[in-house]
């Protein structure tokens, strides 16, 4: 079984999927290897790691102690080709489709295809669409994009349709770390039904009942990971998790 299908059957079994983002650039490294041994145990079903930008020499050697500390599977949340590693199970091989900057539609995927294949890493497919979450982002920053509004269902939808033609695996809709507010469940439901695509969802999600909102309205996959920065909070992580899987509420 791929790593994409042990991940459409945690879709299966648990209503939704947890994903824990953990940033290599930021923060402690005890901290997020604390995070990552504890992951787990928490329900949480896999660790994205990556980051918009990065500041720190150790990049590569954090995201080899992230990897050693769990069993969940690790995949890359890459923002650009220099980070791809071999300290991963799998990779989002993401195309910016929101935005109109070739860097990021196609020049970093060309770049970092070599290095996927050199790693065997498990390239995930996804359309990667930014959401406008009420202020300026990391990524819409280095990106040089503009967000999809808010109020804009119709073009999110539409991309996710495209994303699925090109063969795209996934749609992700990204408010942004840090972002103001969640992306609306209306936009989430509208791309779900109408691009026939798995959707992962994250940016600005702090509750769990904020994230079952999500999950009610069509995710197959929640990413949480600002929410969790500083000191690790298991309790919040253990309630995420039981928001998000909601086949296993339902079946208690």
């Amino acid at each position: 079984m791929t790593l994409f299908e042990k991940l459409l059957a945690v879709k299966q079994d648990r209503g939704a999927g947890f994903f824990l983002l953990l940033d290599p650039d930021q923060g402690d490294v005890g901290h997020m290897i604390a995070l990552a041994e504890s992951a787990a145990d928490c329900g949480v079903d896999a660790i994205l790691a990556g980051s918009s930008l990065v500041t720190c020499a150790d990049f590569h050697d954090r995201l080899a102690h992230i990897k050693r500390a769990t069993t969940l599977p690790v995949i890359l949340f890459p923002g650009n080709s220099t980070q791809i590693s071999p300290h991963a199970d799998g990779i989002l091989y993401l195309s910016l489709i929101s935005g109109r900057n070739p860097q990021y539609l196609i020049e970093e995927q060309v770049r970092g295809a070599p290095l996927v294949k050199e790693y065997g890493l498990e390239p995930i497919p996804t359309g990667y669409m930014l959401i406008e979450s009420g202020r300026p982002t990391s990524v819409q920053y280095v990106s040089g994009t503009m967000p999809i509004p808010r109020d804009k269902t119709d073009i999110a939808r539409i991309h996710a349709l495209a994303a699925g033609y090109m063969g795209m695996k996934v749609a992700y809709l990204e408010a942004g770390s840090g972002a103001a507010e969640p992306v609306p469940v209306e936009m989430i439901a509208a791309v779900a039904d109408y691009g026939g695509l798995p959707v992962i969802v994250g940016g600005g999600i702090k509750s769990p009942h904020q994230a079952e909102q999500r999950v009610a309205a069509g995710a197959s996959f929640v990413v949480v990971g600002n929410r969790f920065e500083g000191k690790p909070d298991l309790m919040l992580i253990t309630e995420m998790a039981d928001a998000i899987h909601t086949m296993v509420k339902t079946s208690i």
